[in-house]
């Protein structure tokens, strides 16, 4: 009992150690009143903070405040925790804009953000004047908030609300956690991915609530090693892997888990996406998606290696993205389309070793009960599915 006590005794004064030594940065101090600007105050206080060599903590407490577009960019003396209680407002012209970041943190080993605030993006106006979503090639608005090459980090207790293009992207970042953050928008608004990730490795996403007008989660080229946990998608378009093989050069992806989640009133479930006519080879392997709730949802299961929105590519050339090593297990619930499991795979590489397990998903629509699609796989089975998928021969 008294080896506890010490233990405990010489915690808390470690605690209070650190407490003590801990720098806060106010935005307060800098200037920074509700209902004006304070992209000046905020930049200056993480400048403070970043130059500080213990760490520190830069507060924007609570109110409403206006916010252009900012770069907290590292690397920094010691780790950052940046603690947004109030809400931050973006311009709602993006127009007003001269990158695709509103938000942005850069070069930054050892970050927080948190505090229970909100991030703005007032997207309304981009959302009906651009049209990116069904163009190749144009002028994107700001995505809400930017992690590019960011490692050790952590993101909770935030929202993320009507953002003008994605809400979350990470780009390059290593050991970076998300947890407990809200992401919001309506289900018309176009290309606003709630957390979009990017040629970064050891990624988290726990205990999340995703609504939005596309991808709740979406994984590009180069992404390895994330964990997708109980995260409420909906409306939306689902959990993707994806779309690759759209440009050259693009990296490999794997080790993609997706858990315990569920979605609800969403266009798709969980999909593999990849362009037909790809510039170029490249693999994606590893992926297993397990114990998901579907709640009234299009296409539930659905591998696309035919993903060609608005006619952008030559469907008749096969796609170039190698699927391997793939399973849906524990998949229940409603779909809203007839085809409750899809996979269609590359005919000229075609899916190999996909596995089948558990799968009871029903149909209450004009066109019978629910079917499956499978071209160029065969997929291993276990336990019972409901439908029979791959029950034609593919």
């Amino acid at each position: 009992m008294a080896m506890k006590v010490a233990v405990s005794l010489i915690s808390f004064l470690l605690l209070s150690a650190y407490v003590a030594e801990a720098q806060v940065f106010n935005v307060k101090k800098y200037g920074a009143k509700p209902n004006s600007d304070i992209s000046k105050a905020l930049l200056s206080a993480w400048k403070d903070a970043c130059a500080s060599k213990s760490r520190s903590q830069v507060v924007v407490p609570g109110g409403t405040y206006k916010l252009n577009e900012v770069l907290f960019e590292g690397p920094c003396k010691a780790p950052v925790d940046m603690k947004v209680q109030g809400t931050l407002q973006a311009n709602g012209d993006h127009s007003a804009f001269k990158t695709d970041g509103w938000v942005t943190f850069q070069h930054i080993d050892g970050f927080s953000l948190s505090g229970g605030g909100t991030f703005d993006g007032q997207g309304a106006h981009a959302w009906s004047k651009v049209n990116c979503h069904e163009k190749r090639n144009c002028g994107r608005p700001p995505i809400n908030i930017r992690f590019n090459y960011v490692s050790n980090a952590e993101v909770h207790d935030i929202t993320s609300l009507n953002s003008k293009n994605f809400h979350i992207n990470l780009l390059g970042c290593k050991s970076f956690n998300i947890q407990h953050i809200s992401i919001v928008t309506p289900e018309n608004s176009p290309n606003t991915d709630g957390i979009h990730i990017g040629r970064s490795n050891g990624i988290k996403i726990l205990d999340t609530s995703i609504k939005t007008g596309d991808d709740c989660i979406s994984m590009g080229d180069g992404t390895h090693e994330v964990d997708i946990e109980k995260v409420t998608c909906g409306p939306g378009h689902g959990i993707s892997v994806g779309s690759l093989g759209k440009y050259p050069n693009e990296q490999p992806v794997s080790g993609i888990r997706v858990k315990n989640c569920t979605l609800r009133n969403t266009m798709n479930g969980v999909r593999i996406k990849t362009w037909p006519s790809s510039p170029g080879q490249s693999t994606a392997s590893d992926m297993h998606f397990d114990n998901i709730l579907m709640d009234n949802v299009g296409n539930p299961i659905l591998i696309d290696q035919e993903y060609c929105p608005w006619g952008q590519c030559k469907l008749q050339v096969p796609s170039k993205v190698k699927i391997s090593n793939v399973s849906f297990k524990n998949i229940r619930g409603t779909s809203t389309t007839h085809d409750a499991v899809k996979l269609v795979c590359s005919k000229s590489l075609p899916c190999e070793n996909v596995e089948i397990g558990t799968i009871d998903l029903k149909y209450h629509g004009p066109e019978g009960a629910a079917k499956t699609t499978c071209l160029n796989i065969r997929p291993k089975f276990s336990g019972q599915q409901n439908p029979v998928t791959c029950s034609k021969k593919s």
